[in-house]
């Protein structure tokens, strides 16, 4: 396979109008961000590039619904969402967002560019008016009866039953979704993109390229269906204004003018890096390959109405692949975000670790079917795989070490035939592995590190070093020695998938940073280094973790659970009185000593000096804090707020603090003041 000079690759940009759950993170970012980090290992010139798409009728909705503003409702879900995959680890070079003026002007380009080939048409149709709110009713503002499956409750874009997309006039007893009323049509101008004019020279490009199924099925079925003309404008007050003097009060389409958003992100890449026209590099130099890793229900944007646009404007690169994914559902149901069944990403990292939820879904990937994900196959998949395997292999090795060789690499001696074929084994890993991630087969390669990773077990089991120790020392550190080489190998080949494990990994192995991926099958510790501190790398899930979890799925099937909401600075608390708020007890408390809580990447046991008496309270902001940061601050705390047990360590009260989008910030006094202090 020939390397090309430089890969750009995409996720579909979710909507800042909610928070993420994880079939968001199976579709689109999980895949993508797996591919990216490979890329980067292998050496190669490979951008990443993400961000929010902030126009829209669902975002004018919420916030009509909210009664704020629509750059409220994306400020507030651009934040968190950037924040939710920086805490997944899902690495974007750059996470933009459409309402920005470098993304402004990139779509009015686009559309003054295709405007200016006579590429588009003028047609007057009749949109839905509401007389009573005395304005235009874009698609998702009419609801009424599916034409096609009679499903009454189908937005007038499309049918969620049967995955149609309509028109809103075609709508059976259309309602307006604000006021309840019956619209009329009324006439109004509109530009469309005659994609039935493109559509041969489409085919011959898509033709040309190797296809995934679902993406060839699914355009080739728009196809043959006849590709007619699509509306890239609409009434709206928010969105990308129309550049035109006669388009007043018009916007771009989102479907037009999000993917655009790609290179626009691109280039506020480029301006902040330093190098304003390198966006260029990587959206009009023919040797760069672009992958749009998407969900299935946005194959047709990527596949036919993206490229298209591309095509005609000129210049630009085409997509070379596009993963697209299939659904993922939960516990057998299918997620549901207006029926409030959900995992949301960030609910599920204030309980777990990371990397377990991302190779829960890099092990059983949507690729060519929908799968489903539960609770007990994450915690199977964990306690099954990632610890009793991986973890199993590499806590046997260093503790054996640190145990019997004083914490270094023992030399090895001549190898035997077991000795040979494990490293063979680990040599041949990267081509392995590497093939898989070229062909986009995450759960292959997910499989295939899992297999080594029983391999590196079953060649530690075979070997008996805790015999050989006493029968035969020299066989005893060559095996022993062979396991550091896994173990190091590891470190790089589990990185795409695992990346804060393989970071604990190369800790535990004293060797920070990784090297090239194709030097990852290769010896390359030497006999006398000296190990870092061994560490268990994956914590057991126990049946009291997942109960809660799986009791909140049981209430939102039931209808019974809270919706997801704004935080709560957006949305704010209700009010107590005056005399509730005087039975909260909070006081200065001065933090003796802080550690680690064992399982959890999150919290910490603090001992407190709470004026002559002690207190242990378990709080989480290990990701802001280290122990030491927090060692010797006075902090506010609420000190009579009934004990809790938190993964089995008693908590007697809860620190204040903040949450920022870098973290949290924590409480404390201006000045010094003496603990126990009761705040007045």
């Amino acid at each position: 396979m020939t390397s090309p000079k430089r890969i750009l690759v995409t996720s579909a940009l979710p909507y800042a109008n909610g928070p993420l759950h994880l079939g968001h993170i199976a579709g689109a970012y999980l895949p993508a961000d797996i591919y990216v980090r490979y890329q980067r290992l292998k050496g190669r010139d490979v951008l990443y590039i993400g961000g929010s798409d902030e126009h829209g009728v669902p975002i004018t909705v919420t916030a009509d619904n909210e009664k704020i503003t629509p750059q409220a409702v994306v400020d507030r879900y651009h934040a968190m969402n950037k924040r939710s995959f920086e805490r997944l680890g899902i690495s974007f070079d750059q996470y933009s967002r459409t309402s920005l003026p470098v993304h402004h002007r990139m779509a009015q380009e686009f559309f003054t560019a295709l405007h200016d080939r006579n590429d588009l048409i003028v047609r007057t149709s009749e949109q839905f008016y509401s007389a009573k709110s005395g304005r235009f009713l874009p698609d998702r503002y009419v609801e009424g009866e599916c034409p096609h499956c009679h499903y009454d409750r189908a937005r007038g874009d499309q049918c969620d039953k049967c995955g149609k997309w309509l028109e809103p006039a075609e709508l059976i007893r259309p309602k307006s979704k604000i006021d309840g009323t019956a619209p009329e049509l009324r006439k109004t101008d509109h530009w469309y993109l005659p994609m039935g004019r493109f559509s041969e020279e489409w085919r011959r490009w898509f033709d040309s390229k190797s296809w995934k199924d679902n993406v060839r099925n699914y355009s080739l079925g728009w196809y043959k269906e006849g590709l007619g003309d699509r509306p890239i404008t609409r009434d709206l007050h928010w969105g990308v204004p129309v550049p035109l003097p006669d388009a007043k009060g018009k916007v771009l389409y989102v479907w037009f003018d999000a993917p655009i958003g790609y290179i626009s992100a691109t280039r506020e890449w480029a301006e902040r890096t330093g190098d304003p026209d390198g966006w260029k590099r990587y959206w009009r130099d023919p040797e760069t390959k672009l992958v749009h890793f998407i969900g299935k229900d946005n194959v047709v944007f990527h596949a036919i109405l993206f490229p298209m646009m591309l095509m005609r404007v000129g210049g630009y690169v085409l997509p070379d692949a596009i993963p697209a994914n299939e659904y993922l559902t939960i516990e057998g149901r299918k997620i549901s975000t207006s029926q409030n069944y959900a995992i949301w990403v960030d609910d599920y990292l204030d309980a777990f670790p990371p990397d377990p939820l991302r190779y829960t879904i890099a092990a059983n990937a949507p690729e060519t079917k929908d799968t489903d994900f539960s609770w007990k196959q994450l915690q199977s998949r964990n306690n099954d795989e990632l610890a009793d395997i991986l973890g199993n292999f590499l806590n046997r090795t260093f503790t054996f070490i640190h145990r019997y060789e004083g914490g270094q690499v023992p030399a090895a001696g001549v190898l035997d035939g077991r000795d040979r074929a494990m490293l063979e084994e680990l040599k041949s890993a990267p081509a392995v592995l590497g093939d898989l991630f070229e062909r986009y087969e995450v759960r292959a390669a997910t499989k295939a590190l899992m297999d080594l990773c029983r391999s590196a077990n079953k060649y530690f089991n075979d070997q008996a070093p805790w015999s050989t120790r006493k029968s035969d020392p020299g066989k005893c550190a060559t095996t022993l020695n062979v396991c550091v080489q896994i173990a190091a190998g590891l470190r790089t080949l589990m990185a795409p998938i695992l990346p804060f494990s393989a970071e604990g990994l190369a800790a535990q192995l004293n060797l920070p940073g990784n090297p090239a991926w194709d030097a990852a099958g290769e010896p390359c510790v030497a006999a006398g280094h000296r190990l870092g501190e061994a560490k268990i790398l994956f914590g057991k899930i126990e049946d009291s973790d997942i109960a809660p979890q799986i009791e909140k799925l049981n209430r939102m099937a039931a209808g019974t659970a809270p919706s997801a909401s704004p935080p709560a600075a957006e949305k704010g608390p209700g009010r107590v009185t005056f005399e509730h708020f005087k039975t909260v007890d909070i006081r200065t408390a001065k933090v003796l000593s802080a550690e680690r809580v064992p399982k959890s990447d999150k919290l910490l046991r603090l001992q407190l000096d709470l004026g002559g008496t002690g207190r242990q309270i378990v709080a989480g902001v290990a990701q802001s804090y280290t122990p030491e940061q927090i060692t010797g601050k006075t902090i506010l705390i609420v000190a009579n707020l009934e004990p809790a047990t938190i993964r089995g360590v008693e908590s007697e009260g809860m620190l204040l603090a903040v949450k920022t989008g870098n973290g949290h910030v924590l409480v404390t006094t201006d000045g010094e003041a003496p603990p126990g202090v009761r705040a007045e």
